[in-house]
């Protein structure tokens, strides 16, 4: 029993992983998307390493997930992994206020994204 299994909406040579609710706005946590989009898988986990933003050691976390998703669950060459897409998805939004002067509040926004990359395996130059 149990139900069936879903059909896989990646190709062979990809796999991918997410992550839910980051505590970062989409703007920021894109800029540092925007850094890995296109790079061999070494080149983008060396930069993600010495990037400066806070962020940056989650991303890196994702991006392991989903090498370590190509590698065990789909038999893909690490070696020849490159990052096809990544992108950033607006997720829910905290609210919250601080007392202001004269009665009046000022509001503070929470925002958490969602991220999501997908690694592939390069072909092979012929």
């Amino acid at each position: 029993m149990g139900k069936q299994a879903r059909e896989r909406t990646l190709d062979d040579v990809e796999a991918r992983a997410i992550s839910r609710t980051m505590r970062i706005s989409p703007q920021k946590l894109n800029l540092v998307a925007a850094t890995i989009r296109g790079k061999s898988v070494q080149s983008a986990l060396a930069d993600l390493t010495f990037e400066r933003r806070r962020i940056a050691g989650d991303v890196k976390k994702v991006l392991e997930s989903a090498v370590a998703n190509a590698e065990n669950n789909h038999q893909l060459d690490v070696d020849r992994l490159f990052v096809k897409e990544a992108y950033v998805g607006k997720s829910f939004v905290m609210k919250r206020f601080r007392p202001r002067a004269r009665g009046r509040v000022g509001k503070i926004q929470k925002p958490f994204s969602n991220l999501t990359i997908v690694v592939r395996e390069r072909e092979e130059a012929e």
